[in-house]
């Protein structure tokens, strides 16, 4: 029985996760994701390692764009199997890849005339990776999966998703694959979530697996309780608002908006926080928060019972959804202080950015980051203290007041991933650490090898394994 694993992705980095399966039968992707950190974008653009038509599926953890952004363009060069996943994360990434596709397009028009009136010339000619049109054709190739359902994926391998408890739809793959009475179970944890967090259930635990591939975001550090940095966001507002600026948060469309609604509407009924106006500036958020209404069997007990008691944490007076940028450029007129939620969540792009222009140097304004900074974006330059930007091809100093709550972050902990770890029941033959930056994936590997005594080893870009 000969197996190989080659880590494409999220090795020794944290974006771009793609795995491929090979078998005597089959080849097989687990996510195909984007690069988004700077110094490897161009990896987008590079061939894939195998023809895509002789890909039997694609098998997708969740929908944020560095699990999923490279499908348009694997499609487009010729795959045309299933893409499965959950049906929440079918319904989601079909939004995210059309915007990603759009915002594609917008990205090198915008930079095409800025560079011809700069008269630069660049690596790659100023045109979209794929196109909204693009995105759209990976649409009809999903086939959705229930939760803790077996699917066949291909002729000698079947599926098992597992909630993953880290945004809406998320799972962790268990793959068993079969061959001359043989099995080998491979499981990808995919992102992991917190347990006892707002909205979402609890990670489901897997008990058996001969190898697992384990995500380390946050692998080398322990998050703060999220009550205690719930009422940090809440005095970060009260101060911003004393001071008369306003509280500009760039976040994830998927799961960080959804999870920040939930608590600013939980403080503003409590008294916590004045009544302020909240901007959710993101057509894409918009959209994935009319997913999560549609999906109440996903809610955790306590966001159910607000449901079942008639209320909604996505709707309370003062709350706004700019989906017109005639809308969102308004925002840029308020005169009194405001809450404005904007993506991309690490400033890579979309209308963060004009957000960013009028505020970043403004004291009185503050920037509050939610989720996690890959480096080389312009989120982590910020929050890495940078005094000076680039946005939209000017600079800009940074006088705002910059601000982390690592809490909120839908990624584990440390502790976390342990406790995730510790419910196999058995010890497998390897664990491969993955999706994390070289020191935290080092870090992470050496918890594993000194806490549990399991073999680890964080592979190298394009490394291959055979999984006897």
């Amino acid at each position: 029985m000969s197996i190989e694993i080659q880590f494409l992705g999220a090795a020794r980095n944290v974006t771009g996760s793609r795995y491929l399966i090979k078998t005597d039968h089959t080849q097989l992707l687990v996510d195909c994701g984007l690069y988004q950190e700077r110094r490897l974008q161009d990896r987008n653009w590079q061939p894939f390692e195998i023809p895509p038509q002789s890909l039997s599926s694609v098998i997708i953890s969740h929908a944020h764009i560095d699990h999923c952004g490279l499908l348009p363009k694997l499609v487009k060069e010729g795959f045309a199997g299933p893409v499965f996943a959950t049906e929440a994360t079918a319904e989601i990434a079909r939004i995210s890849l059309t915007d990603a596709g759009k915002l594609q397009e917008e990205d090198a028009a915008f930079k095409k005339k800025r560079h011809e009136r700069e008269g630069r010339k660049t690596k790659y000619p100023e045109i979209p990776l794929y196109t909204a049109e693009d995105a759209r054709a990976v649409s009809p190739l999903f086939k959705t999966v229930e939760y803790s359902r077996e699917t066949a994926v291909a002729e000698d391998i079947t599926a098992t998703f597992h909630n993953a408890g880290h945004v809406f739809g998320s799972a962790s793959i268990e793959l068993k694959i079969q061959e001359n009475r043989q099995q080998k179970v491979i499981v990808f944890s995919g992102d992991l979530g917190n347990w006892d967090r707002p909205i979402l259930k609890n990670p489901d635990l897997v008990n058996q697996a001969d190898y697992v591939v384990i995500e380390s975001t946050y692998g080398d550090r322990t998050h703060q309780d999220i009550n205690e940095a719930s009422l940090k966001l809440a005095e970060i507002i009260n101060q911003t608002v004393q001071l008369g600026g306003n509280i500009v948060i760039p976040s994830f469309a998927l799961e960080r908006t959804q999870d920040l609604l939930f608590f600013l509407n939980r403080f503003m009924s409590e008294g916590k926080i004045p009544r302020l106006k909240v901007f959710v500036d993101s057509p894409m958020a918009i959209s994935i928060t009319k997913i999560f209404k549609e999906h109440p069997e996903l809610y955790d007990r306590e966001t159910s019972g607000w449901v079942n008691n008639g209320s909604s944490p996505f709707e309370f007076e003062g709350l706004y959804f700019t989906n017109k940028a005639a809308d969102s450029k308004a925002i840029l007129a308020e005169k009194d202080p405001c809450i404005i939620i904007a993506g991309s969540g690490m400033c890579t792009g979309g209308r963060i950015k004009h957000h960013l222009v009028n505020n970043i140097s403004r004291p009185e304004s503050t920037i509050l980051f939610v989720g996690f900074q890959a480096t080389g974006t312009l989120g982590r330059l910020i929050t890495d203290g940078a005094k000076e930007v680039r946005i939209l091809g000017q600079h800009y100093p940074v006088q705002a007041r910059i601000e982390e709550l690592r809490a909120f972050s839908a990624h584990a902990d440390q502790p976390t991933l342990l406790r995730w770890l510790k419910g196999f029941k058995n010890k497998p033959e390897m664990v491969f650490v993955t999706h994390g930056e070289p020191e935290t994936s080092a870090r992470f590997t050496e918890t594993i090898k000194n806490t549990l005594g399991w073999q680890a080893k964080a592979p190298e870009y394009q490394e291959k394994f055979i999984l006897d």
